[in-house]
């Protein structure tokens, strides 16, 4: 609740985008999912809205509709989450759960990100962030290309603990050598594709991405104006040239990468880059290792609200001196969205299996809106290549 806490009522029902549901609906499914999975399958208990469930089901009830099927409202939402949360401590209280909780965490943390994307395509006036904690500034590292060497490396999540279906098996991969660049792709940089008309140049796009962007009048990331500037929830500002460039859709990373005869990097060469390096027996959780982020979020007064300047962040390198590849913007990789080598679905099909083919593509790292559990070399991000709404960017790999 802290995230909207200052949202008003009207607004907390609204659809501000055709791509996303009213933010009352994302706080009744958190509430909804956690008690079918902990209060309802765990603990037992039955449900307290029966006649909701299929309403705050995720694919019985899609994003399209949401706002005009009878849902509850804000006190009524606010109500049945603290009802959940108490049954659910009760769950707790008693030993049972296992990784059912991580999931449960992980699940309310990815609709946090998913409630401040609407937030962001809302109209000024809807949400105000607090005022935002000083960015570092001064990047350690202004660019260029990492070589990553061929061999093999393991792939995937541990066989241990919880992670999603789609972050297993735990495989070995054979890659040839690649260069990767060692920092996200920046606004500035991007904006001198723009200026270069870049989205003119049809020998720089895919035939998808140059019907989309022809279809649809694109001519720049989606928070950029016309006059050079960029939306930021709510206040028009200038555009900073050092941070990742971001709400580019898969089809415009793609251009720009053969605008420079390089190319978007697979999504394991991303986690290779990620995850190993030289003398690897095992993958890193993190591109700087083992040690969990020490700036969880845990109140507004913690987030940036923001990603920080390309190369600012040297302590967050991969082991092969890969920059910011985890918590400024999730990036989008080369391949489409399948499953591993003896892939199993868990903890239901549903999450993962129904989206595998070539329809979706692979994102990943985390954005400054990803909660530190949630952004983690193994974790997979998947969606239309269209798409803009996401906090996302990209790279370069050759």
């Amino acid at each position: 609740m802290w995230l909207v806490e200052s949202v008003s009522e009207a607004d907390m029902d609204r659809v501000h985008h055709p791509l996303m549901s009213p933010l009352v609906w994302d706080l009744a499914h958190i509430a909804a999912f956690e008690e079918l999975w902990l209060c309802m399958r765990t603990g037992g208990h039955e449900p307290i809205h029966p006649d909701l469930l299929d309403v705050y089901d995720a694919l019985e009830t899609p994003r399209a509709v949401r706002g005009d099927v009878p849902h509850l409202d804000l006190a009524d939402a606010c109500e049945y989450l603290g009802a959940v949360r108490r049954r659910s401590l009760e769950v707790l209280d008693s030993g049972a759960g296992g990784d059912v909780w991580e999931m449960v965490v992980q699940h309310e943390h990815q609709h946090n990100e998913t409630m401040l994307q609407t937030l962001a395509l809302a109209e000024p006036g809807v949400f105000t962030p607090p005022e935002r904690r000083q960015l570092p500034r001064g990047a350690v590292r202004t660019g260029g290309m990492v070589r990553i060497p061929g061999g093999p490396f393991l792939a995937g999540a541990a066989p241990a603990g919880f992670a999603y279906d789609n972050e297993r098996p735990r495989h070995e991969v054979e890659l040839p050598e690649f260069e990767i660049d060692a920092l996200p792709v920046t606004s500035g940089a991007f904006m001198k594709f723009v200026e270069s008309g870049g989205y003119d140049r049809r020998e720089w796009w895919s035939a998808d991405g140059w019907t989309w962007a022809r279809e649809h009048g694109v001519r720049r990331p989606l928070r950029w104006t016309a006059d050079g500037r960029e939306r930021r929830f709510e206040r028009v500002a200038d555009i900073d040239p050092a941070v990742p460039v971001m709400h580019v859709s898969w089809y415009e990373a793609d251009a720009y990468a053969r605008s420079l005869g390089k190319r978007l990097p697979t999504e394991l060469e991303w986690e290779k880059a990620a995850a190993w390096g030289p003398g690897a027996s095992a993958p890193r959780t993190y591109p700087w290792g083992e040690a969990e982020p020490t700036h969880e979020r845990a109140n507004l007064d913690e987030t940036a609200f923001g990603p920080v300047p390309a190369g600012a962040l040297a302590a967050g390198a991969s082991a092969y001196g890969v920059i910011g590849l985890v918590g400024d913007a999730w990036e989008w990789t080369g391949s489409d969205f399948r499953g591993y080598p003896g892939f199993e679905p868990f903890p239901y099909r549903e999450y993962s299996e129904v989206f595998f083919g070539h329809d979706y593509r692979v994102l990943r790292g985390g954005s400054w809106a990803t909660r530190p559990r949630v952004a983690h070399n193994s974790f997979r991000n998947w969606d239309y290549p269209q798409r803009r709404q996401i906090f996302a960017g990209f790279r370069c790999a050759a």
